[in-house]
């Protein structure tokens, strides 16, 4: 067992942990933050995105330990209690979910993406980048749309996405 600790969602996280805990389990199971989803423990589906140092990071290959130290953030704490960020309030108003299994890591991965350009996206970039997230359900047409559309939104407001 290693202790840890981290800033996660703007509140200190310590705990005991096995050297083996991904940190998807821990985020899941110790903290009870269930909105970052576990769908292939591979890398390869994107539903575990979460923010570690303020990038995309896919919790599932990550160790908790390697974590420590560091501020995480998930889809519980993008926004205030309450409110929507703007790119959850673009994936709904675009219908940029369905089953919302994949929602979590897309809208994590979009911030990232979004923050990254300045805002400045094309659809061929997004799809580029969109690339290790799967969706079964829509068709990424409408998940496009939406990150394209909250992208647009913070170019013209002038004010970065930053999700930290």
């Amino acid at each position: 067992m290693t202790a840890i600790a981290m800033v996660v969602n703007g509140r200190e996280a310590t705990a005991e942990v096995a050297d083996r805990t991904l940190l998807v389990q821990f985020l899941r199971d110790t903290l009870h933050l269930t909105g970052t989803h576990v769908g292939c423990d591979t890398s390869q589906c994107g539903a575990c995105v979460v923010h570690l140092d303020g990038k995309a990071v896919k919790s599932c290959t990550l160790l908790a330990v390697q974590a420590s130290g560091a501020h995480v953030t998930t889809i519980e704490g993008l926004a205030p209690a309450g409110d929507l960020h703007p790119v959850q309030a673009a994936f709904r108003e675009h219908h940029g979910l369905q089953c919302g299994f994949c929602t979590p890591g897309m809208i994590m991965t979009a911030v990232d993406m979004i923050a990254r350009h300045d805002g400045a996206l094309d659809e061929k970039t997004v799809r580029d980048e969109l690339e290790g997230n799967l969706c079964r359900c829509t068709g990424y047409h409408n998940i496009v749309k939406a990150i394209l559309a909250a992208a647009e939104s913070t170019r013209s407001a002038g004010t970065p996405l930053a999700a930290e």
